[in-house]
């Protein structure tokens, strides 16, 4: 989004200052967590806490996924709204379950996720009408 706004104000220069007003920060704070947690790793306080919040962290990836999955699939984005299956994304789904599934079986372990993401942007651009 800020890369668009960026470049609608000012063209190219101003979607990477945009980009870059966007993603520094955040990139900043992860370099400056793990420099700092590198050494509070050896404290057993950290670690504990660390670990009682993994939980916390796969629940709320669950629930995005399940959102996304039922908005995506089903059309559903509140209670109270009726299922609208999209046929073209459930058979995205099949699809890369099948992919994965025949690549786990005939290699005996399971795909690169960048493939498959990549698979998928393949599949959306082309069964959602946009020129292949």
């Amino acid at each position: 989004m800020a890369t668009f706004v960026g470049a609608s104000q000012a063209g190219i220069p101003g979607a990477l200052a945009a980009t870059c007003g966007v993603v520094l920060p955040a990139f900043c704070i992860i370099l400056l967590i793990a420099a700092l947690l590198r050494n509070l790793l050896r404290y057993a306080a950290v670690q504990d806490f660390l670990s009682g919040i993994r939980p916390c962290i796969v629940a709320l990836i669950l629930a995005t996924a399940v959102t996304m999955g039922l908005h995506t699939l089903f059309g559903f984005a509140k209670l109270g709204d009726g299922l609208h299956p999209d046929a073209k994304g459930i058979c995205i789904l099949a699809l890369l379950v099948g992919v994965h599934a025949l690549t786990k079986r005939l290699r005996k372990h399971a795909p690169s996720p960048i493939l498959m993401i990549l698979l998928s942007a393949g599949l959306g651009i082309c069964f959602y009408d946009f020129p292949c």
